[in-house]
């Protein structure tokens, strides 16, 4: 678009042109005026030539000059808009001419320069397409790599947890016999060394389960008090040997519940003792407890001193790091993998707390722990039972009861039947599921104990079996397995088992499962596994308590549900959703949890839709419904 008062070059070149030769007739006409001697007639001729004359000049001008330019200037006109197409230059041989040559030198460049551009670009989204094809097949891989990871570990810790269990339990057998002290010596060497090399296990799978973000902490009242006194007992003749005092001051200010997960707490608590009593070789260790900060903010604090070898501070960045240590030479004087403290910063982190060490070379360290005031109860608030002290229930077993143990291992049968004939139990052996279910059919049984890996028919399916039958309605079936990742407990209650033991089978550990089972009433033992649900225990007429107790029940089993509803809703498996929910609604009624019974029926709603994102939400909002009947459920029983 032209701007406005634009003028074009032959314009103006005419209008000069013009003017010049009509000064140059008017200075002849005056010139002739003067002279009287004026010939109009000529005068009309020379104004006619004028015109034409300067008719002629302006067309050669156009021309021979405002052609050209027009043509550079629709070229200009075409790059500005993006098309870069050359110009037809005007053979003038002047400097418009060159300068035509030049604009379209200057756009074949471009052009080329564009191509390269485009080149470059279409280079560059391959190479982005071929590295995403790459990540895409290294995530596939590193998935793949984790799987196989989890399925390794989980074969790892039954292969080495069967013989450790068999270890294990027949020192105990044997060291409950009549020994000559040598012999006793011997055997509890054993019995250390063994012990050792079953927490080195635990150690390895429990910063496995970390790492893979599997590790869930349960909230469970308990006593501080109780829980830092058992650790220092365990740690005590240790302590002994070396000559070295361990004690415990525990602040008044502290509550004597906190709400955590105790058996991480125990460890975090056991690690840093056990460290703190290893790396000293004279003086003492000391456990303190206290709080700090505000009353309304206040934070709990464990500290361990010990008076031992310290640590450089050059190597305090690196102590809480795996497979790490102070120095080379720690680990061939004092022993240890460096698993301890990498876990024990884990587990105080998944708390929402922080560690932290001050330490003197030569003269000691102090490991400070600092857990937030989540952790504290509020008052009123009673521990449930004996949580974190893991007291065995002194309850007189049921010597006359009959247990049926299902385990394909020689060794744990020997074991595992040794430790229970013991007490009185009259016990059969299976070797694999189908054998179990003839005995079933054959005897009748007050208590199964299950292995989950087995030949023939597994413990999931067996259980399975055994809870189709209404025969078996309050057969109470008690896992008893190696395997010890995440999700496996959940797995075996989904499937209808009552409880879970993990191996190597602590002899306490079992017997007070055994007489829980014995002793509790019938009705808590029906389970939501194979086709039997704990909506259909008869409720009228059960105490508080006994309501209780079968509501926790359901939540037992309700994480399992919920894998199995992420499970189906992966496999846009709407029928199994459906039933899944309609189970879930007739349990959430039954316990009367109004809140679980409407959810799930809106979720069933929504699968029978085939309604993908209401089924999506239906599941989170279930999810957050479950949280909460857990919580009031949490308080009932405090």
């Amino acid at each position: 678009m032209r701007p406005a008062g634009f003028r074009s070059l032959a314009t103006k070149f005419f209008v000069f042109i013009a003017g010049v030769l009509f000064w140059v007739a008017l200075t002849l006409l005056g010139f002739d005026m003067r002279q009287d001697s004026v010939n109009w007639g000529k005068w009309a001729v020379v104004s006619v030539l004028v015109i034409v004359l300067a008719g002629l000049l302006s067309k050669f001008t156009t021309r021979v000059l405002a052609q050209p330019l027009k043509l550079l200037e629709e070229g200009i006109h075409s790059v500005t808009e993006g098309r870069l197409e050359t110009i037809q230059v005007s053979s003038t041989g002047d400097e418009i001419e060159y300068l035509g040559h030049s604009f379209n030198r200057m756009i074949t460049r471009l052009i080329e320069t564009q191509n390269e551009v485009r080149q470059h670009q279409e280079l560059l989204e391959e190479r982005i397409r071929r590295r995403t094809e790459q990540l895409e097949r290294a995530m596939q891989s590193a998935q793949a790599a984790s799987l196989a990871k989890s399925e390794f570990l989980a074969n790892m810790s039954h292969e080495l947890r069967t013989p450790m269990n068999g270890v294990l339990g027949m020192i105990d057998i044997v060291l409950d016999s009549p020994l000559t002290a040598d012999q006793r010596e011997q055997l509890e060497t054993a019995q250390r060394c063994a012990n050792s090399l079953l927490a080195l296990l635990n150690d390895v799978l429990d910063l496995s389960k970390i790492e893979a973000g599997k590790m869930v902490l349960e909230r469970i009242p308990f006593d501080i008090r109780v829980l830092v006194d058992e650790t220092i007992r365990a740690q005590r003749a240790k302590a002994y040997k070396k000559g070295i005092t361990v004690g415990m001051d525990v602040d008044r200010s502290v509550p004597r519940r906190i709400t955590a997960d105790p058996l991480r707490m125990r460890q975090v608590v056991a690690n840093l003792l056990s460290n703190a009593v290893k790396f000293t070789d004279r003086g003492h260790v000391k456990i303190r407890v206290l709080c700090e900060g505000p009353k309304d903010a206040q934070n709990l604090i464990l500290e361990v001193i010990d008076t031992g070898v310290g640590i450089p501070v050059d190597k305090r960045s690196c102590i809480f790091e795996k497979f790490t240590q102070a120095d080379g030479s720690i680990s061939r004087r004092y022993g240890g993998t460096g698993l301890g403290l990498a876990i024990t910063k884990r587990l105080v982190e998944m708390h929402d707390g922080e560690i932290s060490v001050e330490s003197v070379e030569g003269q000691g360290s102090t490991f400070r722990v600092t857990l937030p005031n989540a952790v504290f109860l509020p008052e009123g608030v009673e521990t449930a039972g004996e949580a974190a002290t893991g007291t065995v229930s002194e309850a007189a077993p049921l010597s006359v009861a009959s247990i049926l143990v299902v385990e394909d291992n020689h060794v744990n049968q020997k074991v595992v039947t040794a430790i229970l004939r013991k007490k009185g139990y009259h016990v059969d052996v299976a070797n694999h599921g189908r054998e179990a279910l003839e005995y079933l059919d054959l005897l009748a049984y007050g208590l199964v104990l299950m292995d989950v890996q087995m030949p023939i028919l597994d413990g999931l399916e067996t259980t399975r079996a055994i809870r189709r039958d209404a025969r078996f309605r309050y057969l109470p079936v008690v896992a008893m397995t190696a395997h010890a990742m995440s999700g496996d407990r959940e797995r075996c209650l989904a499937s209808g088992m009552n409880g879970y033991i993990a191996k190597p089978v602590n002899p306490q550990t079992l017997l007070r499962t055994v007489e829980e089972f014995l002793n509790r009433p019938k009705e808590l033992n029906v389970t939501s596994g194979g086709e039997v649900d704990p909506a259909d225990v008869p409720l009228a007429g059960l105490e508080p308590g006994m309501m209780t107790e079968v509501q926790r029940l359901f939540l037992q089993t309700a994480s399992g549900r919920l894998e199995m509803l992420h499970r189906h809703l992966i496999a846009a498996d709407y029928p199994a959703l459906e039933q899944e929910a309609t189970r879930l609604r007739s349990s959430a009624e039954q316990i009367a949890a109004g809140s679980l019974g409407e959810v799930a029926a809106n979720l069933e709603r929504c699968a029978k839709s085939l309604d993908a994102d209401g089924v999506k939400r239906s599941i989170v909002t279930f999810e957050q419904a479950l949280e909460g009947v857990e919580k009031r459920l949490k308080t009932l029983v405090s």
